[in-house]
C-alpha cells in the first residue's frame, strides 16, 4: 500500500509530519488549505480510519501506525480552541491528476 506523509502547521506554529498508510487522507484534506481544529480532528480521524481499514482488508490486521497517528492528532488538538485554523502544508506523494 502507498504510504503517505501530511505536513501540517498547527495554530501555534508547530510544523508536524503526519503518518498515514493509504494515500486517502487526499480525500480529506487538501494541501494549502486551512481548517477548524474541530473539522481537521473529524477528516483526518475518519481518513485514518478508512486507512487502518483498507490495511485490514489487504493484510489481515488494522494498522496501529494509523491508530498513534489519529492519537497524536487528537492530543495535539486539545491544546487548541476548536475554532483555531491548522494548515495543510504538504501531502506526500501527491496523487497524480487523473486520479483527483
Amino acid at each position: 500500500m502507498p504510504e503517505m506523509t501530511v505536513t501540517v502547521r498547527w495554530p501555534g506554529g508547530q510544523v508536524d509530519d503526519l503518518y498515514s498508510p493509504s494515500l486517502v487522507m487526499h480525500d480529506y484534506l487538501n494541501t494549502g488549505s486551512a481548517y477548524t481544529v474541530q473539522d481537521f480532528v473529524a477528516r483526518s480521524t475518519e481518513a485514518l480510519t478508512l486507512a487502518s481499514e483498507r490495511v485490514q482488508a489487504r493484510f489481515g490486521y488494522f494498522c496501529s501506525s494509523a491508530a498513534d497517528t489519529s492519537t497524536r492528532i487528537k492530543s495535539r488538538a486539545a491544546t487548541f480552541t476548536d475554532d483555531q485554523l491548522v494548515e495543510v502544508l504538504n501531502m506526500t506523494p501527491d496523487l497524480p491528476s487523473q486520479e483527483r
